[in-house]
């Protein structure tokens, strides 16, 4: 017989709305494979527990209790454990704590309807979430971040936020290292118009967004005539325009096919070749959960055919060349790849509410990410990560 927590375990496995998740337990019920105390009716209030921790106000739904969020997910929380991640989507603006290590589901603590990004909606997040309460370290792309650091965005003079390293002196940027150091930044002085919202030393370097940006460096250095330009050209035609091919602009799982691919490397030239050999080593041994103890020379001499090949340096280059102290020590359990995910899996939830993104629908969303048996099943569950009761 079914039990009331297997059967919760089987909505959440299935994504069920309210409506769809007691009808399958009526069906259930009169099959006489319900055990006795099991109610199909749970479900029309199954948000509530959680919806209390959250508040809306103007187009922000916050949460106002994390600590207590956290204890009613059964978590012992600790700031420390945790990373905050910020970016938007064609909906919404979202602020969502990733789990170090990426054991644990991500929680989202902010949901912002109609905002975008800017440096007054960043500081309105942080106030209503009470960041300097919990002070997390934060993973980000690279906008978000000069946002959070009272930056000027696009493609300035000064575009770092650890040191004055001038991205228009081309002649320079292989051969400098060592640049000067930002210290105390000044609104209106080296780029910066507002004061930070961070600490500097808050901020995690996104190795998703990093990679991301060293691949469009490769693509972009490779001759349109060339037989590599022309094989990735046939390769992602029918999901990818020549226009964003041309631009270098991929997306992970697609890099992660041309990496898996054998025949890619037989259509570049010798120094295309040490470059991209260089690429991948640099992914597989260093911007993921594995890092060479060979680290320092595997990145040297990424910088060196990266140079060699005439890819101009940019930002995230500029990082792994002048700033590698800075990396964490396990990328992987500190990426904002996941981060990316979260905002798949809510956008099942902004469907279903489809504009009354409020309270309810943060709570309906909490209260998947638990589990309340442990029965294991053959077939993989929709989450990798669950909290048990």
């Amino acid at each position: 017989m079914i039990t009331q927590g297997e059967l919760s375990d089987l909505v959440r496995d299935l994504g069920l709305t309210k409506n769809k998740a007691e009808l399958l337990g009526s069906r259930l019920q009169q099959w006489n494979l319900l055990d006795r105390g099991t109610k199909i009716s749970h479900f029309r209030d199954r948000h509530t527990e959680f919806a209390k921790f959250y508040n809306k106000e103007d187009n922000i739904c916050y949460c106002v209790d994390i600590a207590g969020l956290m204890t009613k997910l059964d978590d012992e929380y600790d700031p420390v454990d945790w990373r905050l991640f910020i970016d938007s989507s064609k909906v919404s603006l979202k602020a969502v704590l990733l789990h170090n290590g990426n054991v644990k589901p991500s929680i989202p603590v902010a949901h912002a309807v109609g905002m975008k990004e800017t440096y007054e909606s960043m500081k309105t997040l942080l106030k209503v979430i009470k960041y300097t309460d919990h002070n997390w370290n934060i993973c980000r792309d690279l906008k978000v971040g000069s946002l959070l650091l009272g930056m000027q965005l696009g493609y300035t003079k000064h575009m770092c936020f650890l040191c004055l390293w001038n991205s228009r002196d081309d002649a320079n940027h292989y051969l400098v290292k060592d640049w000067p150091a930002r210290i105390d930044p000044v609104p209106g002085q080296f780029n910066i118009l507002h004061e930070s919202l961070v600490n500097p030393d808050k901020i995690f370097l996104p190795p998703l967004h990093i990679k991301l940006g060293i691949f469009k460096n490769f693509v972009k250095a490779l001759p349109t005539d060339s037989k590599g330009f022309i094989y990735l050209k046939d390769k992602f035609k029918t999901t990818l325009t020549n226009a964003k091919i041309a631009a270098g602009v991929f997306t992970g799982p697609q890099i992660r096919e041309v990496i898996r691919d054998p025949n890619f490397k037989l259509q570049l030239e010798p120094v295309e070749l040490l470059a991209w050999e260089a690429f991948v080593a640099l992914v597989q041994n260093f911007l993921g959960n594995h890092r060479s103890e060979d680290y320092v020379n595997l990145v040297e001499n990424f910088i060196m055919a990266y140079q060699n090949m005439g890819c101009r340096m940019s930002l995230k280059i500029h990082f792994l060349h002048s700033h590698l102290s800075f990396f964490p020590a396990n990328l992987g359990a500190v990426s904002d790849e996941q981060g990316e995910r979260f905002h798949q899996e809510i956008s099942v939830m902004e469907h279903r509410y489809q504009g009354r993104f409020d309270s309810n629908m943060m709570g309906d969303f909490c209260w998947f990410l638990q589990r309340e048996s442990e029965s294991q099943y053959k077939r993989k569950r929709s989450l990798s990560t669950n909290y048990f009761y």
